[in-house]
C-alpha cells in the first residue's frame, strides 16, 4: 500500500457493492460516512473472519484498505 490514507468517498465506499448496502440496510447503509465509522471495528472483524459480506470474504488487500483507514482515524 502507498503512503496514501484512504479515506471513505475515494477508498471505502466504493469496495461496499450495491448488494452489500442492501444486504445490510437492516442494521446501517454501508455507503454512509457517520454509520459506517460508527461500526468500523465489527465490519472490520467481520471482513477479517470472512462474515461479511454474505457472499464470500473480501481479498486480503481490501480487508487491509479498511484496517487502514481505521487506523488513519476514518477520514472522510
Amino acid at each position: 500500500m502507498s503512503d496514501h490514507s484512504p479515506t471513505f468517498e475515494a477508498d471505502i465506499k466504493p469496495l461496499f457493492r450495491d448488494s452489500d448496502r442492501g444486504a445490510m440496510t437492516f442494521a446501517f447503509d454501508l455507503w454512509d460516512y457517520e454509520e459506517v465509522k460508527e461500526n468500523a471495528e465489527g465490519i472490520a472483524t467481520r471482513l477479517e473472519d470472512g462474515t461479511m459480506p454474505c457472499d464470500g470474504a473480501w481479498p486480503p488487500a481490501q480487508v487491509e484498505t479498511f484496517r487502514a483507514w481505521i487506523a488513519a482515524g476514518c477520514p472522510s
